[in-house]
C-alpha cells in the first residue's frame, strides 16, 4: 500500500542549498562539499552499483547480518512498531527487516525523489498489506513524519554506515535529532562500519571497475548541469586515501592539471594537485560507536558483528 505525498513543497526545483553548499564549499581553503549532493538519479544508480562490487563488503555483510539475525532483532524489538529508515536508497536491505519485526508502517526518507518513489512501489507490492509512507527530504534538516505514524511506536533503520559520512560531531548532533524526531520509547537499528586493515578500507573506495570513480565524478556532471557549471571533468581525478590519524576513508577530487572554471556566475581556480574532499567515512572500534550513540541520546542495548569482525548492527534504545 503506497501512499505519496505530492504537495508543492516536494517539488523538483533545484534545492538553493545545493547553490548554497557548492558555491561555500569551492570558496574554502581546502575545498570541500557535502556528500548530501552525490544523490542525483544518476549519483543513486552508480552507488547501488557500488554496493554491488566485490571489493564493497559494507552492503552484503550488512545484509547477511540481518539475514542472520533478524529474529533476534524482531524478538529485541516487537511488533507493531513504525519503522522510519533515514537515507532509504533502493531499499536493498529493507525486506529482511521487515519480514523479521511485523511493522505496523514503513515511512523510507530518501533526498532523491524518483528514486525514493520508485523503491517505495518495489516495496508496497512486495508487502500489500504494509502501508508506505514515502517522505522526501534530507534527514539532516528537519523532518515532519506523516500523522498516520503519530500513535504508533517507533524503529528508526539507518543502515549503511552512513553515519560514519558525518564529522563526529555532526554524527551526534544527528542522531539527537533523531532522538528527538522517533520521540519517546523509539529505538534505532544503526549499521556502523569497523576500523580494520588499510588496504581493505582502500580497495572499497577505489575499485577495480572505477565505479566509485564515476560516482565521485558525477557530482561534477551535476554541478555543470544544475548550476551552468564547465567544470573540465576530464580535468579530475578521482583519489580515496586513508587517513588514519582520523580513523577515516577520504574521497577526493584531485586537479591533475591548473583549473580555471565557473560555477553559477562564480569563477574558481585550482593548481593541480590541489583536491576537493567530497566525503568521508568514519570507522568506528566498539567503544567508540558506543560512545558516539549514547552522546546522541541513545543507550546500545544488543551487537550483531560478522565473523571478521567487518560491520556491526547495533540496536539502542532512546536515552
Amino acid at each position: 500500500m503506497l501512499l505519496t505525498d505530492d504537495s508543492p513543497s516536494l517539488s523538483r526545483a533545484i534545492d538553493p542549498a545545493f547553490r548554497r553548499d557548492i558555491i561555500d564549499g569551492l570558496s574554502r581553503s581546502p575545498k570541500a562539499t557535502p556528500p548530501i549532493w552525490f544523490y542525483d538519479q544518476r549519483g543513486s544508480e552508480l552507488f547501488e552499483d557500488i554496493t554491488g562490487l566485490p571489493e564493497y563488503y559494507p552492503t552484503r555483510t550488512e545484509t547477511l547480518l540481518l539475514q542472520r539475525h533478524g529474529g533476534d532483532v524482531g524478538a529485541a524489538v516487537g511488533a507493531g512498531r513504525a519503522v522510519v529508515e533515514f537515507g532509504a536508497g533502493s531499499a536493498r536491505k529493507t525486506p529482511h527487516l521487515l519480514r523479521a519485526i511485523a511493522p505496523a508502517a514503513y515511512v523510507p526518507i530518501d533526498i532523491s525523489r524518483d528514486f525514493l518513489h520508485a523503491s517505495s512501489a518495489a516495496l508496497a507490492q512486495a508487502f500489500p498489506d504494509l502501508p508506505v509512507l514515502p517522505l522526501v527530504g534530507d534527514f539532516n534538516g528537519p523532518l515532519h513524519l506523516p500523522d498516520a505514524i503519530a500513535a504508533m511506536p517507533r524503529l528508526g533503520f539507518f543502515p549503511g554506515s552512513t553515519i560514519g559520512n558525518m564529522e563526529p560531531d555532526a554524527a551526534v548532533d544527528l542522531l539527537r535529532a533523531m532522538r528527538r524526531l522517533l520521540g519517546p520509547g523509539a529505538m534505532l537499528l544503526i549499521g556502523m562500519d569497523r576500523i580494520k586493515d588499510r588496504d581493505r578500507l582502500v580497495a572499497a573506495y577505489d575499485d577495480a571497475q572505477g565505479v566509485t570513480a564515476a560516482f565521485n565524478l558525477n557530482l561534477l556532471t551535476r554541478i555543470n548541469r544544475e548550476l551552468e557549471g564547465d567544470l573540465p571533468i576530464d580535468g579530475f581525478a578521482h583519489r580515496a586515501i586513508w587517513n588514519d590519524e582520523k580513523a577515516r576513508i577520504e574521497m577526493h577530487l584531485e586537479a591533475m592539471r591548473p583549473l580555471h572554471f565557473h560555477v553559477a556566475g562564480q569563477c574558481f581556480r585550482m593548481a593541480a594537485g590541489e583536491t576537493i574532499h567530497t566525503e568521508s567515512s568514519h570507522k568506528y572500534g566498539t567503544r567508540d560507536e558506543r560512545l558516539l550513540l549514547r552522546a546522541g541520546g541513545w543507550e546500545p542495548t544488543q551487537e550483531w558483528t560478522d565473523a571478521e569482525g567487518l560491520f556491526a548492527l547495533v540496536l539502542a534504545e532512546a536515552g
